[in-house]
């Protein structure tokens, strides 16, 4: 992701630690909602909503290792290091 002044705005890791901890708060719920013997519906709407979060998270922790991998390749002047990394990534996609 670009910032105004055109330099690279990384992903981090407080990102990716906040959607999990809303992940966590939305499966809390599911366990609350078990426990009552709520509808099935309404279980199935919040584990789709824990299912979203989960994967927002993976998505920023795997953006922050890629945007790194760039960085150390552009500054180190490895391409083929970077490619075997977005290899192995890809396997998560």
């Amino acid at each position: 992701m670009d910032n105004m002044d055109g330099s690279i705005r990384h992903v981090s890791h407080a990102d990716a630690v906040k959607r999990l901890r809303r992940a966590e708060g939305h499966l809390r719920s599911v366990i609350v909602m078990i426990e009552e013997g709520r509808p099935c519906l309404d279980l199935a709407q919040q584990l789709a909503a824990v299912e979203k979060a989960i994967t927002a998270a993976k998505r920023a922790m795997i953006q922050n290792h890629i945007d790194h991998c760039l960085d150390r390749a552009v500054a180190d002047g490895r391409a083929e290091d970077a490619l075997a990394e977005f290899r192995e990534i890809a396997k998560y996609l």
